[in-house]
């Protein structure tokens, strides 16, 4: 296997996350039996059941014992992930390059999807479109959060928010990580928010008292999210700069201090603030209060930046690709 930083680990890394993004583009999400996620997710439900106290137990348990064991279901749940993605990986590195650098595409493309995600923001517009209820009823596919007393503007706030939050939990942040730690970085990232987003919770969710025992999965996340979350208000920002809207970052960071979490705000804040648009949690949070109510037209605005973003992380994997490239033919003329 070269060694990380040479021009054959850029190259085959670049050409990977490009193919990655093509497959992503032209045929969006493999079937729920070969995704990883779904895997993931078999696995932390399974482990939820025996980590979480039911309501009836949960005074039976101690808070440090059931710390203590989220933090152990978790950690062998990453670390497996992480010992198969290093396995998969290695084995790659035996091949051509070119085969290498497509194979590893594939096996990255379930790790990332934006276009799952602009296809459900876009459907909760059309059943908006039909009706509130039915609005609703959409939004309830992508978001916890109780959407039965939300009105038309609030739905799409709801559907803006989840669009800027998962640009970076579904494509900046497993694509950081990809560029830091290869497969495994990527796969351990979607291990570590798959975990926030089914154990991440305090009080009770489905019969199960989770304040103890997923702090540790939400911990993890925030950590493994913090770089990227900034990285992602800071490409819509950059991509956005043809609309010439003056955005005061220390509005956006104080918003964003607004959210429960440490890193979800920045992305949300950002958008809110680009668009001139005010997004909110009822009864939690007010991003950008001067902003005015979301139109339909603010969906199909913020589809296009993330598709600019997207587009850009395109751009740099091409770029690395090329010098990557470059670096190979200088050393072979050299040698």
């Amino acid at each position: 296997m070269p060694l990380p930083g040479s021009a054959d680990t850029l190259t085959i890394a670049s050409l990977a996350v490009l193919v990655a993004l093509a497959v992503d583009r032209v045929w969006g999400e493999p079937p729920a039996r070969w995704h990883p996620v779904v895997g993931m997710g078999r696995y932390l439900g399974w482990a939820g059941e025996r980590i979480a106290p039911t309501t009836q137990r949960v005074a039976t348990v101690s808070p440090r014992r059931s710390v203590v064991a989220g933090a152990l279901a978790w950690s062998l749940g990453a670390a497996g992930v992480a010992v198969l993605a290093w396995a998969l990986q290695a084995g790659l590195a035996t091949l051509p390059p070119v085969l290498n650098a497509l194979l590893l595409g594939l096996l990255l493309k379930p790790l990332l999807a934006w276009r799952m995600l602009a296809d459900e923001v876009r459907a909760v517009e059309m059943a908006l479109g039909q009706g509130l209820q039915a609005g609703r009823e959409r939004l309830a596919w992508l978001v916890s959060r109780d959407v039965t007393r939300l009105e038309a503007a609030e739905v799409r706030e709801s559907a803006l928010e989840t669009l800027a939050e998962n640009l970076n939990d579904s494509v900046v942040a497993p694509l950081f990580w990809f560029a830091v730690a290869g497969l495994p970085g990527a796969a351990v990232y979607r291990f570590a928010n798959t975990a926030d987003a089914m154990w991440g919770y305090r009080g009770e969710r489905g019969g199960r008292v989770w304040t103890w025992a997923g702090c540790w999965a939400a911990r993890a996340d925030d950590v493994m999210s913090w770089l990227p979350a900034r990285i992602t208000a800071g490409l819509l920002w950059f991509v956005a700069q043809a609309r010439r809207r003056a955005v005061s970052w220390s509005r956006v960071r104080a918003d964003a201090a607004l959210t429960p979490s440490p890193n979800s705000g920045w992305p949300m804040a950002m958008l809110a603030h680009l668009i001139g648009v005010r997004l909110s949690k009822p009864g939690h949070y007010v991003l950008h209060p001067a902003g005015r109510a979301a139109d339909p037209s603010d969906v199909g605005l913020t589809l296009r930046l993330g598709g600019r973003a997207v587009g850009l992380m395109a751009g740099l994997a091409a770029t690395g690709l090329l010098v990557g490239l470059l670096l190979a033919w200088s050393g072979g003329a050299s040698a």
